[in-house]
């Protein structure tokens, strides 16, 4: 009796144990329902994150083209090789899809990627070790060209995978640099632009990235019915500027001449259609190549971004506004050499210490710079105030507003007697190069002063639909159109008088109406200015054909070391008259000078060479260039580097590409003729230093490798 009364008991116990399990079973199931959450995991988002996928679909970044269509910045295709190691990855067809063979593995990879087989294989096996699902190899694996992917793809290797990226490219490296800028990744993992056309146009550039959705199984493969949701990106517009691919080369070319010779502190220069307001070429020196803007020297684009004291070439305006007054006669003599209004106020003096140059007329005084007759035509014939209001009418107390990020402004100093009698002069107030160029226009085209502007249109990229576009604005008459042609004889007397400053700035074929400038620079440690030639800003403002303006150039040469008897002018001039005699012949412009020499010709249209056989390519190109590189040892030519039709420059580079390409001897060449190979021959180019080629990786004549990086070395000569 008491042993069947213990197995009741127990049994009771027994069973009230399975029933509280029970409960407590069920309430938890209970709970799990009606939660839908298991230690803080919400169950049906995990079932929506297993079963459920979406990836981003990246728009694509526009690109930036020159006036003509010439691509100089676009997105360019890049891959990320990754290795799953999860032993539980497999594909559809139950194949294993993860690294099977570390040693394998490392192996074949090693010689594609650059990478030791021993470093490959211990970061596959230390990726295991630690559980890690996937792997990636560091920056070898990454930014890797459509041909090393293909490469890798060939070997079939289970586990490895790629990630499709892109870098953005500028394919003509250190060419325009402060205008275009660059743009890189930021930390949301999207390329912004940090400076120039990339920073203005970002949110054009950008375009708005889209997405894809679908279901898959626990593989993740996509289901046969995938309930798939795509969003398509939209691309970002493409940007038209104004300048000019072959005008804006032949400034980049000579200020990079100008600096390998002078080693100048700074050079600035500017090429605008004083007609519309069109900025056909700007660059700056120091530059940098915006593929590789790790060592710039210099961020700001100086033409609109660095005032200072200019120097002669506002005299220009002070001239023109003594004749708007009515109160020029440039026939009226003074006395030059020395200038004092008061004791209290210090004398002003000519360029030439002081001497002066005698009685002379006003005319004379302007071919020759007198700084005492633009103080004389502001303190004595104008009043001061009136001057100031012409200053502001041609705008030099606000900022150009052109299309462009980072613009400063110079500053009138105009509140003691001895500031009003220097800024008549361009010394003391400042102003940046855009500013003077844009109050320029106004001489250049009958008192009409023009809007600056770099950006000609915005494109939708898939529609070709212009959205934006940008036209010829006049934005001020500071003076009027006798004024402003009285002005441009007085300015053509600078460079055709044999008294003139600007005898230097002659050109062979067009007459040139300009003013030279030469302006001291403030000592930072003292009151005064830097002693020296050598410590000056040489500058020249000038526009051509006289009677047609056609092209407006300021060109600003900081501190040039110059030799013996060499003066400031010459490194101006040399970018000047470069530029300007080359940009109209290729322009077309109609020489308004005779000449007897019409074998010399600075402009020839490209023929037709593509396809031909070498010889007769070259045959073809006799009287186009003196300056041709075969590249290769093949019998026909396949690519050149300058279309059918285009206007050739004297002695422009051109590049024939045989059907047998083989690396050429570079030495000599420029950082824009290898980037040019470069394209051409579809590998990657890497550029060290500024000036010339001395040194290259790949030997002349080995055949070329389109895995391969051409590296070189440039030096100055």
């Amino acid at each position: 009796m008491k042993k069947n009364k213990r197995t009741n008991i127990v049994s009771k116990l027994v069973l009230l144990f399975f029933v509280l399990a029970f409960l407590v079973i069920t309430g938890r199931f209970l709970y799990i329902q009606v939660s839908g959450e298991v230690k803080d995991q919400n169950l049906k988002q995990l079932a929506k994150e297993t079963r459920e996928i979406s990836f981003q679909l990246e728009a694509e970044r526009g690109k930036i083209h020159d006036s003509n269509g010439m691509i100089l910045a676009y997105n360019r295709p890049t891959y990320r090789v990754f290795a799953i190691l999860d032993e539980d990855r497999k594909t559809r067809t139950n194949a294993p899809d993860h690294i099977v063979d570390s040693a394998d593995t490392a192996k074949k990879l090693s010689s594609v990627l650059d990478i030791d087989e021993s470093e490959i294989k211990e970061k596959i096996d230390e990726g295991k070790e630690k559980g890690r699902f996937q792997i990636e190899f560091g920056t070898k694996g990454r930014k890797l060209p459509q041909e090393k992917k293909e490469e890798i793809e060939e070997l079939k290797l289970p586990g490895i995978h790629f990630l499709e990226d892109s870098i953005r490219y500028y394919p003509n490296g250190m060419f325009a640099s402060h205008i275009l800028g660059f743009a890189r990744q930021n930390e949301e993992d999207e390329t912004a632009g940090v400076t120039g056309i990339e920073k203005e146009m970002n949110e054009s550039l950008s375009g708005k990235n889209g997405y894809i959705y679908y279901h898959r199984d626990s593989y993740g493969n996509k289901l046969l019915n995938p309930n798939e949701v795509v969003q398509k990106a939209e691309n970002g517009h493409d940007i038209y500027l104004t300048i000019d691919q072959k005008v804006q080369t032949l400034l980049e070319d000579v200020l990079s001449q100008v600096d390998e010779q002078y080693e100048p502190e700074k050079i600035m220069a500017v090429v605008m259609n004083p007609k519309t307001g069109e900025i056909v070429a700007m660059s700056n020196r120091p530059s940098f190549n915006p593929n590789d803007p790790g060592k710039v020297k210099n961020w700001y684009n100086d033409v609109i971004s660095s005032p200072f004291e200019q120097g002669s070439t506002m005299k220009i305006f002070t001239w023109a506004a003594a004749m708007e007054e009515g109160v020029y006669d440039g026939k009226e003599k003074f006395k030059s050499g020395k200038y004092i209004i008061n004791e209290k106020v210090r004398a002003i003096s000519d360029h030439n210490d002081g001497k002066g140059w005698g009685k002379i007329s006003y005319d004379t005084g302007f071919r020759r710079s007198s700084n005492v007759a633009s103080s004389k035509l502001v303190w004595e014939k104008m009043d001061p105030d009136d001057f100031l209001k012409y200053l502001k009418d041609f705008d030099f107390d606000k900022p150009t507003n052109i299309d462009l990020p980072s613009e400063s402004q110079g500053k009138i100093l105009f509140d003691w007697p001895a500031e009003k009698l220097t800024t008549s002069f361009g010394q003391g107030s400042t102003t940046t190069a855009m500013q003077l160029i844009k109050a320029a226009s106004a001489i250049a085209n009958e008192g009409n002063m023009m809007q600056p502007y770099i950006i000609k249109k915005v494109v939708d990229s898939n529609t070709g639909e212009v959205m934006e576009e940008n036209n010829p604005s006049v934005v001020g008459q500071p003076v009027s159109a006798e004024t402003a042609n009285k002005m441009m004889d007085l300015m053509a007397s600078v460079v055709n008088s044999k008294d003139g400053t600007g005898k230097n700035y002659r050109l062979k074929d067009y007459t040139v109406a300009g003013k030279t400038g030469t302006a001291q620079i403030p000592d930072p440690d003292g009151d005064g200015y830097l002693p020296g030639k050598s410590n000056n800003m040489y500058s020249f403002v000038g526009v051509a054909p006289k009677d047609d303006p056609q092209l407006l150039m300021y060109v600003a040469v900081k501190q040039p070391k110059l030799r013996g008897d060499e003066t400031g002018s010459e490194p101006v001039a040399f970018i000047f008259n470069n530029v300007v005699e080359n940009g109209l012949h290729y322009l077309n412009i109609e020489p308004d000078k005779e000449s007897d020499d019409d074998s010399n010709e600075h402009t020839r249209t490209m023929p037709q060479v593509s396809d031909k056989t070498v010889k007769e390519a070259t045959k073809d190109l006799e009287n186009i260039s003196d300056n041709i590189t075969v590249v290769g040892d093949g019998k026909k030519v396949v690519a050149v580097n300058i279309n059918e039709d285009e206007e050739v420059v004297h002695g422009q580079h051109i590049m024939l590409i045989t059907d047998k390409p083989t690396i050429p001897d570079l030495k000599g060449w420029s950082s824009r003729d290898v980037y040019e190979l470069g394209t051409l021959l579809e590998i990657d180019v890497k550029v060290k230093g500024n000036g010339f080629v001395t040194k290259q990786n790949i030997k002349k004549g080995t055949k070329i490798d389109k895995n391969v990086t051409l590296e070189v070395d440039l030096k100055k000569p």
